[in-house]
């Protein structure tokens, strides 16, 4: 079935089963591999991307249910000031460590600075709290997230 989908401000013509998660059409169709396979169960938050602004896992969402919602992913969250803000206080915080669940550590802090740009301790954990960091690079992420918003 062929679907037209429009990621980090492009459309995408593609042509899979309407039940397919958006996480295989985003790495295998389009060869976006920013966006990284964790649990596929929508559990450890590393397929987090956004669609409609709001961060959601890509393994458990299906290219039907996207309509004409727009996707960004984290080749192009740099683009968005909370995306570049986060990014950049990553790097000077030397947040990462393995590096695996980054990529949905910041889609999700991005979404949460979006809507909570002065984000309380609070506020940190609920919008991260679905993303697991193997490493336990928890403290580091946090610094992270109050650098960007500048609290």
């Amino acid at each position: 079935m062929a679907f037209t989908l429009e990621i980090n401000g492009k459309h995408h013509e593609v042509d899979v089963d309407g039940d397919a998660p958006l996480l295989w059409v985003l790495r295998d169709v389009l060869g976006m591999t920013g966006t990284k396979f964790g649990c596929g169960q929508a559990l450890c938050g590393a397929c987090t991307v956004h669609v409609d602004g709001q961060a959601v896992r890509s393994c458990q969402t299906t290219i039907d249910s996207l309509g004409a919602s727009p996707v960004t992913t984290i080749e192009a969250i740099g683009h968005t000031p909370e995306g570049a803000a986060l990014q950049k206080a990553w790097l000077e915080l030397e947040v990462v460590q393995c590096g695996y669940c980054q990529c949905g550590q910041i889609m999700s802090a991005a979404a949460l600075l979006k809507d909570a740009p002065k984000p309380t301790d609070d506020d940190i954990d609920a919008a991260m709290s679905g993303n697991v960091c193997r490493c336990g690079t928890y403290q580091r992420i946090r610094a992270a997230i109050k650098h960007a918003a500048g609290v």
